[in-house]
Order: C-alpha cells, then sequence, then structure tokens
C-alpha cells in the first residue's frame, strides 16, 4: 500500500491508495472468488465440506503459498495483497477462509521459527498444496486460557512422547500435517505431527452453527512418539514465539475475512433493498432500512482502514503492527456481526430462510468474533498496550 504525504505550502494531505500490483491482485482474486467460489458457498455449508475440487483449483492459483518465500516455491505476496485475498475468500465463504487460515498460520511459523530442514521439506509442499497444515492449540477444556494447555511432551531419547486431545481445530479432517501447542515439564513446545502417525486420531466434528464446512475435527493424541526434529523453535517457546507468531497471522486474516463478510451483507442487503417493496415503496426508500445500509457502509469502511493500517505496519515490521491486528480483528468482527444481523432483518422472514445466504453469514459472523481469540481476549490485550504506552 502507497501512503503519499502530499506538502502543498500550508496544507497537508494523506493520500492512502493501492498500487497497481495490489490492485491488479485484487482484480484476479476476486474474478477467481466470483466464478469458482460464491456461486458453491451454500453447497459447502449444507454438505458441511469443501470438495477437493475446489481445493486443487485454489492450489493451481497458488493461493496456499500466497504468505510463503519465493525462494521455497511460494508466491510472497505483500502484507495488503495477502490480505485483499482474504477479503475476497471471506466475502464468498468463512468456512474456506477458516482452512485457509489455519493453512496460513502453520506456515507463517515453520517459515519464521522453523530449522532449515523443516523449511525445506514442508514449505515447497505447503506452498503447491501438496499438503495441507492445520494449527492446534485449542483443547476440550481450554480455549482462551491457552498458556495451561493440557497436552503433555515427555523427552524420550531422541523423542518427545506426545498425549493430550485438541478440539475445534479447522481443516482437522484433511489436513496433512498440525502443529500442536504442548507442554513439556511445564515449558510450552510446539510440534510438527504428521496425520499418519502411530496414536494420532483424528474424529470429525459435524453440525456447528457456523463455519459449517470448515471441516473441523478433535484430535486425540495417545503415546505418539515424535522425532526431536519436529520440534519448532526451542522447549519454552511453544506458546509466547511459535504460537504467537501462528495466531497474529490467524488474526489478521479473519479481520480481513470480516471485511469480505461485511462486503457480503452490504451487497445482498443494498440489493433486496432495491428489490423489494413493503407499503407501495421500495425497502430502500425507508428511512429504517437506510440506517441500517449507512451503518453497514460506515463500519465496513472503518473496519478496512484498520486493516489497512495492520498491513502496512506489518510491511514495515513496525512493533505495533501487533496491536494493530488485535484492533483490526476486533473492531472487523463486531462489524460483521452487526452487518450480518442487521442483513437478516433487512430481508425479514427470508433472511431466516436457506434461500438467501445472509443467514450464513449471520451464522459465520458469530464464529469470528470467537476464534484466534475471542472479542473479549483482544479487549484485553488492547487495554494492556494501551496502559503500557501505545
Amino acid at each position: 500500500m502507497q501512503l503519499q504525504i502530499l506538502l502543498k505550502e500550508r496544507k497537508r494531505a494523506m493520500k492512502i491508495e493501492l498500487t497497481q500490483t495490489q490492485e491488479k491482485h485484487k482484480e484476479i482474486f476476486k474474478s477467481f472468488i466470483d466464478k469458482e467460489i460464491f456461486p458453491y458457498a451454500d453447497d459447502f455449508d449444507k454438505e458441511q465440506s469443501i470438495p477437493g475440487e475446489t481445493i486443487q483449483q485454489i492450489a493451481k492459483q497458488g493461493w496456499f503459498g500466497a504468505t510463503i518465500p519465493k525462494s521455497f516455491g511460494g508466491l510472497e505476496l505483500d502484507t495488503i495483497s495477502w490480505g485483499l485475498l482474504c477479503e475476497e475468500i471471506g466475502r464468498a465463504s468463512s468456512s474456506l477462509l477458516s482452512l485457509v487460515t489455519v493453512h496460513y498460520m502453520l506456515c507463517q511459523a515453520i517459515n519464521i521459527w522453523g530449522t532449515d530442514a523443516q523449511k525445506n521439506h514442508w514449505l515447497p509442499k505447503l506452498a503447491k498444496g501438496e499438503k495441507l497444515g492445520a494449527f492446534a492449540l485449542t483443547e476440550p477444556e481450554i480455549g482462551s486460557d491457552a498458556k495451561n494447555v493440557g497436552t503433555s511432551a515427555s523427552l524420550s531419547g531422541n523423542s518427545f512422547v506426545l498425549n493430550g486431545k485438541k478440539k475445534w481445530i479447522s481443516c482437522g479432517q484433511i489436513a496433512d500435517v498440525f502443529l500442536i501447542i504442548a507442554q513439556a515439564d511445564g515449558e510450552p513446545c510446539a510440534f510438527l505431527l504428521e496425520k499418519n502417525m502411530p496414536g494420532f486420531e483424528i474424529k470429525p466434528i459435524n453440525d456447528m452453527l457456523g463455519f459449517r464446512a470448515a471441516m473441523l475435527a478433535e484430535l486425540h493424541i495417545n503415546d505418539c512418539i515424535v522425532p526431536e526434529s519436529n520440534l519448532v523453535g526451542k522447549v519454552g517457546f511453544g506458546f509466547s514465539h511459535v504460537a504467537g507468531a501462528a495466531l497474529d497471522s490467524g488474526r489478521y486474516t479473519i479481520a480481513w475475512g470480516c471485511i469480505g463478510l461485511g462486503q457480503a451483507c452490504k451487497e445482498s442487503s443494498i440489493s433486496y433493498a432495491e428489490n423489494r417493496k413493503q407499503f407501495g415503496t421500495y425497502l430502500k426508500d425507508h428511512q429504517m432500512i437506510q440506517q441500517m445500509i449507512a451503518d453497514m457502509i460506515t463500519n465496513l469502511n472503518a473496519a478496512r482502514l484498520l486493516c489497512y493500517n495492520a498491513g502496512y505496519l506489518k510491511s514495515i515490521r513496525d512493533p505495533q503492527m501487533i496491536m494493530a491486528t488485535s484492533i483490526a480483528k476486533y473492531f472487523a468482527s463486531k462489524m460483521a456481526a452487526k452487518a450480518s444481523t442487521d442483513a437478516v432483518q433487512i430481508h425479514g422472514a427470508n433472511g431466516c430462510s436457506s434461500l438467501y445466504p445472509v443467514q450464513r453469514y449471520m451464522r459465520d459472523a458469530k464464529i469470528m468474533e470467537i476464534i484466534e481469540g475471542s472479542n473479549q481476549m483482544q479487549q484485553s490485550l488492547i487495554a494492556k498496550y494501551g496502559f503500557m504506552g501505545f
């Protein structure tokens, strides 16, 4: 993103605009999503899965390697283009957004904290979509209190023996490799677990409120022997460093996905209000409908600017990028929740039926306020940064 400062005598102005490359990326993303994803998103939701053919189409676009360096076969998109991709995916299918989110989280963890051997082995496969990744932190009894995960790792020779359970793991049903956060003698650590490792069992979770096609799973890890070479980072770095990098990536993609969801709510609501009549006039002419549309537009624009800001700070590695990402995720998810609720209200009874996608938007938006750190956890984090003087 270009931030151009224009100084003209006594007048100062800041111009915010996408670069030509970013505009081109946006057009490519939107064109593909409109044709290959958007028309089938309701079917994904009903079937509670994303077809393998769709995943292969995403792989052919190279999008699984969006954040991976070119030296490992990835696209190495700039942070704003990466965000624009997540926006377009989120506009069509929050479930598909969830799949790429956890994939990117694992990729980021390996890219930042992985050994050279881990990078060379995994990143080319992950970039091509030959292997799909997932992030496994949450447990049946541990959600927001993530530092106290119960999954254990005991050193035995040149390997670790892992035991524990993980739950609500997006893409868990089909992922090939998982980033598992565990405790080794009270010290947080992160491991790469492949799906076919002995003692590793995957149980599908279905019938969720939202993200119904995200193919969630519960992971059972029973005396799973993991080579020491699968340790990502050092023992003691598992949460603050490895999981921290993954979660920051996840919050960024979800924030942008919320922009896409809000955009979808706006587009559906405007289209419906322009064509539906009540009391002899179109809904768009009723002031209470106008109020909801105005709120959608205003909050959507504000959320998008917060995402631009987070992306810009990431691109220059500014220390405030983590706080900016949390702010963007917090506000954007609130925006999506309100926009989707209003979209259903504008559609009335139609909005509560499967005839229109706004009911799916509302269900998915609720999940946005919970995943990658609930809104309450984001508020706590943002407040702490504030007291630190940021």
